[in-house]
């Protein structure tokens, strides 16, 4: 159920971001890749990766960058999203 949560959402991330940044397709592909990464890890190793000292910039600005694309902001919320995924991955 998880490969397929994170499957769908990143093509529905994909899909809204050659639709010139939909947002609710982008929202929507959020969502499901965040729930698609709990199905798979768990609720506790999720929320312990995204919360880590270190980690704790790069994950306020991918979900902050979460909401910005929820209030319908999509290009400056997809911004934040891609500095707060490179940070947290690196």
């Amino acid at each position: 159920i998880g490969v397929g949560l994170v499957g769908f959402g990143l093509f529905f991330l994909l899909f809204g971001i050659l639709l010139y940044f939909d947002s609710v397709l982008l929202a929507l592909g959020n969502l499901l890749f965040l729930s698609g990464l709990v199905f798979i890890i768990g609720f506790r190793r999720t929320f312990t990766f995204f919360f880590q000292r270190p980690k704790l910039k790069g994950s306020s600005f991918f979900f902050g960058g979460l909401l910005v694309v929820l209030m319908r902001w999509p290009i400056l919320g997809m911004l934040l999203e891609a500095y707060g995924f490179i940070s947290l991955f690196r």
